[in-house]
């Protein structure tokens, strides 16, 4: 079984990563939060899950206004082009269903599967905001602490300026 909520905090806690958690109805595109974002201090996320023709699966954690350009990401990556991965592999993958896909689900790929891709404009926001597995509520903890997390879990970020690589075109 998939982390809870609750298993996610009990982890977070272990590693002394310090966390503010606010329940709010359930949101499933970046559009639909913004209301909640306007009381929530800090950089709002926007969650990709992607795969390529081999299956290698890719987690892309963005700020929410953010260009992220699929279509050449695969250079940086280390892979074949990129397209969305089916809501199967998410939950295989990760444990989280569509609209819930967030940097805490790897706490559930304990296979290792995931390559975790990180947008550098995120980590210049203090705190960082992602959903605890599920889209009904928001958890903030510091950039620092986000890579504490991705790296106990096995997830050594590649952070992309995604604004240079948009720019490059």
């Amino acid at each position: 079984m998939p982390a809870s909520r609750e298993d996610l905090f009990r982890y977070l806690d272990e590693l002394g990563i310090a966390h503010r958690t606010l329940d709010h109805e359930p949101v499933f595109t970046v559009a639909e939060g913004e209301a909640i974002k306007a009381g929530l201090p800090g950089g709002h996320t926007k969650n990709l899950f992607l795969k390529d023709k081999k299956g290698r699966l890719v987690l892309v954690s963005a700020l929410g206004d953010t260009a992220v350009r699929v279509n050449r990401l695969h250079r940086l990556a280390d892979c074949q082009r990129l397209s969305f991965a089916k809501e199967d592999d998410l939950w295989e993958a990760l444990g989280v269903r569509p609209g819930s896909v967030t940097a805490f689900a790897l706490i559930n790929d304990n296979a290792n599967r995931v390559s975790f891709v990180l947008d550098k404009a995120l980590l210049e926001h203090d705190p960082v905001n992602f959903h605890p597995l599920r889209n009904d509520a928001t958890t903030a903890l510091s950039p620092g602490d986000l890579l504490v997390f991705a790296r106990a879990t096995g997830h050594e970020p590649l952070i992309v300026d995604f604004a240079a690589l948009a720019a490059a075109e």
